[in-house]
């Protein structure tokens, strides 16, 4: 493995390395500075927390001078990761004295127009960078680089279109460095159109998977948050993330579960940004023990130290539970997934069991006690029930499990926007005051036969032996 000393960087930029305390490059630096120094267009595989920032921001510090002009974009899904960004080319800039601004929505506009004339480099999500352009309180046409981040992600939010808008606008005369967990056919597409003589750097997974442990427990939807409670009290967790498919189930978990004792806090894209910032610096922290969330904190942001992670809900296919499980197991430490899984599940999960390259483990149901929880209309229920997560319907006497939702469960999560930044939000220039109204109806019609065909299905898959 070279040293940073061998990868063409300067002294300066090299001084702030040592004393950030990184000794060794990771791969997608090791196979990235270099290309970047060098002026190339770059096509990236490398999954978050690899230390891709530093990959690409090195040749923008090395190269600009402040001159009070708009000369680097960088393009981020999220927020938090636009913030994340900002904060590390700001660290490692500081001897050139470059000014980085992030720019997101869910915050004054009027603040950002007024900071935007003097930055040099931008880090923001697509909304809001469109936001300005079509204001004309800012210009791309001297752009020198362009990057974004977590293509792949942006992609999934329904991005592209403004993506490529804002690709229109920037200096031909530019570098270009495109960087994502998987490259799909619309990445390619993109690169074709936007890059020149691009490299392609491909990285191995950052999960070290013989030290990850994957399970499953096959529960009744109305024993999932009893078995979630008793799975964080008995597992020696450190930091703990749980995952859920919409806002209002974040909610829902984490309020219950201070309700019986468990250190929670929810994040998701209903809460202001001070919220969340808030509540990202109380769980990096260790103030708060368990992280209940929606997918818009799997992507981007560099959490160390999760022990566990749990799928309250499964999302609809396997780069998405990737995307999840990836927050723990890294850097050589362990880590375990937990999945708590239901029949409103079993198709995502089938999804899921297509990669091959998983392996998930059926654990035996343990005894646990039930709890019963205060359920909410937003939930489809009308008065109190164990916690599912959800207002349970009334069973028929041949005793078939409930319904499913929208075909799935947590298949919402993948068509949901969980970003006020998405571009049916992008308008909306402050916080939101509350999250939306969920849909009245809450079930989709599924006849008994059906509900048959499902379980057996299921069951067939046992017979691969990668459970």
């Amino acid at each position: 493995m070279k040293k940073f000393e061998e990868l063409g960087l300067s002294q300066e930029l090299l001084t702030i390395i040592r004393e950030a305390g990184f000794e060794t490059p990771s791969e997608i630096q090791e196979k990235t500075i270099p290309l970047a120094i060098a002026g190339k267009d770059i096509i990236g595989a490398a999954a978050t927390g690899s230390g891709k920032t530093l990959a690409f921001a090195s040749s923008m510090i090395e190269n600009l001078r402040p001159d009070k002009t708009t000369q680097a974009l960088i393009l981020t899904p999220t927020r938090e990761l636009a913030e994340q960004v900002a904060s590390s080319i700001s660290y490692f800039s500081r001897n050139r004295k470059l000014k980085v601004l992030s720019v997101y929505g869910g915050v004054s506009i009027e603040t950002q127009i007024r900071k935007i004339p003097g930055a040099d480099i931008i880090v923001g999500t697509p909304g809001r960078i469109l936001d300005h352009l079509e204001r004309r309180t800012l210009r791309l046409n001297k752009i020198k680089f362009l990057v974004l981040d977590e293509v792949d992600r942006m992609f999934d939010m329904g991005f592209l279109r403004d993506v490529e808008k804002i690709l229109s606008q920037c200096s031909k005369e530019r570098q270009t460095m495109l960087f994502s967990a998987t490259v799909s056919a619309d990445m390619g597409h993109l690169a074709r159109r936007h890059t020149r003589d691009a490299v392609e750097v491909s990285v191995k997974s950052y999960i070290d998977h013989s030290k990850l442990k994957q399970v499953y427990y096959d529960v009744d939807n109305d024993e999932k948050f009893s078995l979630l409670v008793h799975l964080l009290e008995k597992e020696n967790g450190n930091l703990v993330m749980v995952f859920c498919g919409t806002r209002h189930k974040v909610d829902f978990v984490a309020k219950n579960l201070e309700k019986q004792g468990i250190n929670a806090q929810a994040i998701h894209g209903g809460l202001t940004q001070n919220k969340r910032t808030s509540v990202l610096g109380d769980f990096q922290g260790q103030g708060v023990g368990v992280l209940v969330c929606t997918d818009v904190a799997a992507r981007g942001l560099d959490i160390k130290e999760v022990s566990h992670v749990y799928n309250y809900d499964l999302p609809p296919t396997s780069t998405e539970y990737i995307h999840r499980i990836g927050r723990t197991a890294r850097a050589g430490r362990e880590g375990k997934v937990i999945n708590l899984l239901s029949n409103r599940d079993y198709d995502n999960f089938n999804n899921i069991l297509r990669d091959e390259h998983l392996h998930i483990a059926q654990e035996p149901k343990p005894e646990f006690k039930k709890i019963y929880v205060e359920m909410t209309r937003s939930f489809g229920d009308r008065g109190r029930g164990f916690g599912g997560g959800r207002g349970q319907p009334r069973r028929s006497s041949g005793g078939n499990r409930p319904q499913r939702r929208f075909g799935g469960g947590a298949r919402e999560s993948g068509r949901r926007f969980d970003n006020d930044e998405s571009p049916r939000n992008r308008h909306d220039h402050g916080p939101r005051t509350g999250p939306r109204k969920e849909r009245t109806n809450r079930f989709s019609s599924r006849t008994n036969s059906q509900q048959g065909r499902k379980r057996s299905n299921f069951n067939s898959r046992s017979r691969r032996g990668n459970w």
